[in-house]
């Protein structure tokens, strides 16, 4: 179990992310519009944000190794950070692929982005716990800075 616990899931990661980026461009309005006016730039558009979820999901999950080994954890970087991002994306695609095709604002959507953030709150912690041999609330501390971001960012959308 430790040798599979070491490994890195980098391609998982990398997909999850790409796949997640391309769901949540494709149901923006913005690239509707953008789609009907020049296929050619919302794709160009559509390229650079792919690329910036993939460089946020790798920062998080480098921040959330970083906070671990503060906290005194003993895990390794690639098996930590990828794994942190493949929990990160299986827990929000449901809630992304109900916000593709009902209004953000729905209480539908509003429950499924709490359920799936609360999933993958709990995901995390035990991964973190699990990695880097810490104990429960020093998980929960490793963990929080990133899922509060990203509770603020990506599921709960700008404040209007």
């Amino acid at each position: 179990m430790d040798e599979a616990r070491d490994r890195g899931a980098w391609g998982a990661a990398v997909l999850l992310s790409l796949i997640s980026g391309g769901i949540g461009v494709v149901s923006m309005d913005a690239f509707t519009g953008q789609w009907a006016a020049d296929r050619t730039a919302a794709l160009q558009l559509a390229g650079i944000a792919e690329a910036c979820v993939l460089a946020a999901s790798l920062v998080l999950g480098a921040v959330t190794h970083a906070i671990a080994r503060t906290l005194g954890g003993t895990g390794r970087f690639a098996p930590t950070a990828s794994l942190f991002i493949v929990v990160f994306w299986v827990t929000d695609l449901p809630r992304m692929a109900i916000a593709a095709w009902l209004p953000t604002g729905a209480t539908f959507v509003q429950a499924a982005t709490w359920t799936t953030w609360g999933f993958g709150y709990v995901l995390a912690v035990l991964l973190i716990r699990g990695q880097h041999h810490l104990p429960t609330r020093k998980s929960v501390a490793a963990v929080s800075v990133q899922m509060l971001a990203a509770l603020a960012l990506l599921k709960l959308g700008p404040v209007r």
